[in-house]
C-alpha cells in the first residue's frame, strides 16, 4: 500500500501529465490518440530520480569505476563474443568503418553483451525525469522521441523496457538515437535493436559511432609518461596539439617509447597529476557522443585494447584522496564562479570549462595546474569563501 506522499505524488505527476505534458507534446506532431495510448499506464517512478543521482561513471573514483569495466569476466565474455560473431563483426566494419573490439566493448559495458538491457518501462522512465530529473528538457524531448516510435514503428508502449534512463536494447540507445541511427541491418524490414540477435544492434553501435565521425584505424588514445617538470596546465580536453609537439615537450608512450603519430591529442589526467597520463584523440571524443562522460568514454577505450589481447594497464591512483560526488561538484562549480573563475554553468559534471577555471584558480594559488576536483580543492575553496 501506498503512503499519503507516494499518493500525492501520484495525483501531482498524472495532473502534470494531463495539463503540461500534454498540451506540449500535441504541439510536436504527436497524435492524440497515441498520446493517450502511450501514457494511459505511465506512472512516476521515484526510484528513477534517486538512480539518476548514483550514476557510477560520475560517482565513483575513476579507479574503482576502471575496475568495475574492465573486470577478468568481462574481458574474457567479450573475447568470445569476438569469436562467435566474427563473421557478422567483419562484415560491420566493412561497411562501417568501426572495429570490432570497439563494437563488443560498448556492447559488453552497455548490457553485459545483452544480458542486462533492462526492465525498466521506458515511457514511466522518461516521464519521471522529465518531471522531477536533472536535465528534465532533455528527457522531455526523449519522451516525445518515444512517442514518436509508438506513432511512426508501432511500437507498443508495453513492450518498451530498457534502463532507468529510457535506454533501450543491446547497446542502450535513446529514443532518439533508435529514429536516427538504428539499422536493419538483417534487411528484414524492422531495425530491431532489442531482439535477443544482436545483428541489427551492433551494427546499429557502427552506424552511430561511423555518423558520429570515428576514423578508421586510430586508437581511442594510449597511455603516456609525462616528463618531470612537465607543464600541467597544458592539459584536458580542450587543449590539442599535434604528436611531434608533445613528443617536443618530453611526453613518452608507457613503455618508455617515442609517442606514436595519430595525429592531434590532447592529454587527459583523469586522477590528477598524481594519476596516470593518457594521450586521447578524436576517436575518444566519439565515444563521449554516446555517453558524454569521459570516465565512460576511458572505460570503453581500456576495455576495447583488453578484448582484443591487450595487457591490463598498469598505473598507480591516489587511492588516498577523498572522492566527490556531482553535488560536491556543483558546489566547486559555484564557488570557483564566485570567486572569480567562471565556470559558466552549474550541473555538477567536469566538463572543459569546469576544467579550465580549476586550472586557473589553481594556478593563482600555486598549486599544480591539472584540473583534478578533489576533496582537497573542495575545502580550500570553502574555507577561501570562509574568509
Amino acid at each position: 500500500m501506498m503512503s499519503l506522499p507516494d499518493v500525492l505524488d501520484q495525483e501531482a505527476f498524472q495532473q502534470w501529465v494531463h495539463d503540461t505534458l500534454r498540451p506540449r507534446v500535441l504541439t510536436r506532431n504527436i497524435r492524440p490518440r497515441v498520446f493517450a495510448q502511450a501514457m494511459a499506464n505511465a506512472a512516476f517512478l521515484p526510484d528513477i530520480i534517486e538512480r539518476q543521482q548514483n550514476q557510477k561513471e560520475f560517482s565513483l573514483p575513476i579507479w574503482e569505476y576502471l575496475d568495475i569495466v574492465t573486470t577478468q569476466d568481462r574481458v574474457r565474455n567479450g573475447r568470445q563474443r569476438m569469436r562467435r560473431h566474427r563473421a557478422l563483426l567483419n562484415r560491420i566494419e566493412q561497411d562501417f568503418g568501426i572495429e570490432p573490439d570497439i563494437v563488443v566493448a560498448i556492447w559488453g559495458l552497455e548490457t553485459g553483451y545483452g544480458a542486462n538491457r533492462g526492465r525498466e518501462p521506458i515511457i514511466s522512465a522518461l516521464a519521471s525525469l522529465a518531471w522531477r530529473g536533472r536535465r528534465a528538457a532533455f528527457f522531455e524531448d526523449e519522451l516525445v522521441a518515444a512517442l514518436r516510435l509508438v506513432q511512426s514503428q508501432g511500437c507498443a508502449p508495453a513492450l518498451m523496457v530498457g534502463s532507468w534512463a529510457g535506454a533501450m536494447g543491446h547497446g542502450q540507445f535513446m529514443p532518439s538515437s533508435v529514429l536516427d541511427f538504428a539499422v536493419d541491418y538483417d534487411c528484414d524490414g524492422i531495425p530491431a535493436i532489442c531482439r535477443d540477435d544482436p545483428t541489427d544492434a551492433l551494427a546499429s553501435i557502427a552506424n552511430y559511432l561511423h555518423k558520429h565521425g570515428w576514423k578508421t584505424g586510430q586508437p581511442w588514445g594510449f597511455h603516456v609518461r609525462l616528463p618531470e617538470g612537465f607543464d600541467h596546465a597544458l592539459t584536458g580536453t580542450d587543449q590539442t596539439r599535434t604528436s611531434s609537439d608533445w613528443a617536443g615537450l618530453g611526453l613518452l608512450s608507457a613503455d618508455g617509447g617515442p609517442v606514436p603519430d595519430y595525429g592531434p591529442g590532447s592529454v587527459l589526467l583523469p586522477a590528477g597529476a598524481r594519476g596516470p597520463a593518457f594521450l586521447i584523440l578524436r576517436n575518444f571524443h566519439v565515444i563521449t557522443r554516446y555517453n558524454k562522460s569521459e570516465a565512460y568514454a576511458l572505460g570503453i577505450g581500456l576495455l576495447s585494447d583488453r578484448i582484443k589481447g591487450g595487457r591490463p594497464l598498469q598505473a598507480d591512483w591516489p587511492t588516498d584522496e577523498r572522492a566527490i560526488g556531482q553535488g560536491d561538484v556543483s558546489e566547486i562549480q559555484f564557488l570557483l564562479t564566485s570567486a572569480g573563475f567562471d565556470t559558466f554553468g552549474v550541473d555538477g559534471l567536469v566538463g572543459p570549462n569546469t576544467a579550465r577555471a580549476l586550472r586557473a584558480f589553481q594556478s593563482s594559488q600555486g598549486l599544480v595546474p591539472d584540473g583534478h576536483l578533489n576533496g582537497e580543492i573542495l575545502a580550500l575553496l570553502r574555507n577561501l569563501v570562509r574568509e
